[in-house]
Formats: C-alpha cells, sequence, structure tokens
C-alpha cells in the first residue's frame, strides 16, 4: 500500500493504470467504510481511498475542530484490506487558497445544486451538500484525471441524500464514472456505523438504535397500505421525541426522485435524522411497494 499526500504524487503513481476504483472518506474508519474498500477490491482494479476532512462542507457551528482524526489507525485498516493506494492531501493540496489561520478554503466556485439539496439535510446543514459535491468533483478530477477506462467511485447508502446527489452530479456532467453504492455496516441492534457513533455516552447508545427501529415502524405501516404519509411522518416524530430525542426529519420519499412520496410511487425510502445530545445521528430504508 501506497500512501501519497500530493495531487503530483497521485498522478505519477495512477499514470498507467487502466481500471480505477475509488472509495472517499473522511477518515476515522468503521467496518462499514472497510466494506466499501472490499466492494472496490472485487472490481479487478486499482483501489484509492482517500483520506479528507473537507471543511466545505461543515457550518459554522458544526464539529470541524473536533470531527476525529485517526489517520495511523485508518491506515492499519486500509493495508489490511489491501487498498492499493491511500491519498491524504492537506486542505492547502485540495484548497489552493486555503488561510489555515480562519480554516477559510476561498474556494470562490462550488457546485450549484438542485432544491433537493436544500431539504431534508440540507435544511438542518445550510451549503453542506455543495461543499460536499464540490470535494467530491475535486477528488473525481484528481483520481481519474489519467484516462483510465474503467473509472469506479463507490459511496455508503447510509447517506441516501448525499448519494443521490453525486449520481445526479455525474450524470448532469457527463461524467464517464460508474456510481456503485454500499450497503449500510450496522452494528447488531440495528444501529448504523457512523464516525460521530464515538460521540454517544453510553446511554445514548443504548437509546440509538431506536431511530432505526422507527423507520422500520413506518415502513411496515406503508407496506400494510396506510399512504397517509404526513401523519406517519408527524406520529413518528412525536414518538421520539417524547422519548427526548431532537428529530430533525422524518420524511417518506420517492427512492427514485427524492421528492415526497405519492401514492403511486412504489420505490420508496424513509428517511430520519434526529440527534441524541448533541450528536445527529442519520438512517434510512429502502424498499418496494407491490403495485395494486
Amino acid at each position: 500500500m501506497q500512501i501519497i499526500k500530493t495531487a503530483a504524487e497521485l498522478s505519477q503513481l495512477l499514470a498507467n493504470q487502466n481500471a480505477i476504483a475509488f472509495v472517499p472518506t473522511m477518515g476515522n474508519l468503521h467496518a462499514g467504510h472497510i466494506q466499501l474498500v472490499e466492494l472496490a477490491k472485487t472490481k479487478n482494479a486499482c483501489v484509492v481511498v482517500s483520506i479528507f476532512v473537507n471543511p466545505l462542507q461543515f457550518g459554522a457551528n458544526e464539529d470541524l475542530s473536533s470531527y476525529p482524526r485517526t489517520l495511523d489507525a485508518d491506515l492499519e485498516k486500509l493495508e489490511a484490506t489491501g487498498a492499493n493506494i491511500v491519498f491524504t492531501p492537506s486542505e492547502q493540496e485540495i484548497y489552493p487558497d486555503f488561510d489555515a489561520s480562519s480554516n477559510n478554503t476561498y474556494q470562490k466556485i462550488t457546485i450549484n445544486l438542485p432544491r433537493i439539496s436544500d431539504e431534508l439535510c440540507g435544511e438542518a446543514r445550510p451549503g453542506h451538500f455543495s461543499g460536499m459535491a464540490t470535494v467530491v468533483l475535486k477528488l473525481f478530477n484528481l483520481v481519474f484525471f489519467n484516462g483510465a477506462n474503467t473509472k469506479i467511485a463507490i459511496f455508503g447508502k447510509k447517506d441516501f441524500q448525499q448519494l443521490f446527489i453525486i449520481r445526479d452530479m455525474v450524470k448532469q456532467f457527463n461524467l464517464p464514472i460508474e456510481i456503485i453504492a454500499g450497503d449500510t455496516k450496522r452494528e447488531a441492534d440495528g444501529l448504523a456505523l457512523s464516525s460521530r457513533n464515538s460521540y454517544l455516552t453510553p446511554a445514548q447508545k443504548l437509546e440509538a438504535p431506536r431511530l432505526y427501529r422507527a423507520l422500520g415502524l413506518l415502513v411496515d405501516a406503508t407496506k400494510k397500505g396506510n399512504t397517509d404519509f404526513a401523519t406517519l411522518e408527524v406520529q413518528t416524530t412525536r414518538f421520539l421525541t417524547q422519548l427526548g430525542w431532537i428529530v430533525d426529519y422524518i420524511s417518506i420519499r420517492s427512492a427514485e426522485t427524492l421528492l415526497p412520496a405519492t401514492s403511486a410511487d412504489l420505490k420508496l425510502v424513509v428517511l430520519g435524522a434526529a440527534r441524541q445530545g448533541t450528536t445527529r445521528l442519520i438512517d434510512n430504508i429502502e424498499f418496494t411497494l407491490k403495485p395494486n
């Protein structure tokens, strides 16, 4: 495994690669990330993993400074998994005008996203998805610029809205990149693995799987024929709130458009974001209804 810090080194190393499978991460790797790398390894390609905590997708009151950085442990996990190249750029490498004293990227040109990016997680985190899409496009340019015939990028399904936006960006910009989605990795109790789970207290960790179970109850109700989605969302929000959760949203959407679901939609996804204390958890469940 080779550890690369600059775009110039990366360019040289990837110059003759015909197939690249890329897994972008922000580090603090857990079994969910490793599952994505293992998926990349099945593609008969050079497996590239990036570790970069992107300041552009953190809001003013979010946890950029305290976001867990565990590079040494991450590199050990990636070497054991069999990644070929790990790209660990500095902020200045990704954002040429970066000011370390203020953590300001001075990125004047960013991705202008459709309105869906301002809903769901985008409503609670203004500018987050534009920052995410901008850095992903930069990383795509750096990793795939060598002209490889096979270009694959792998993202997890846990952040369904992020995955949806990336797929749309690739389509809209005619990027010759195949986006592959990896299933959400869960604890035995159903809690979706996340780097932010480390913020949870022991009591919060016991309560955290309830979000997934609450979304599962919504899926069950919908499959049984209840298409009063708005009422189901309100009831689930009230249920979690009464148990001490701070709910950002519970929403049943079309899995194909991410617009609010209608009774005509068959491929659906129920999404939720809620806080235990100061830790924000997200989750989703995709499901398909049988046609009448």
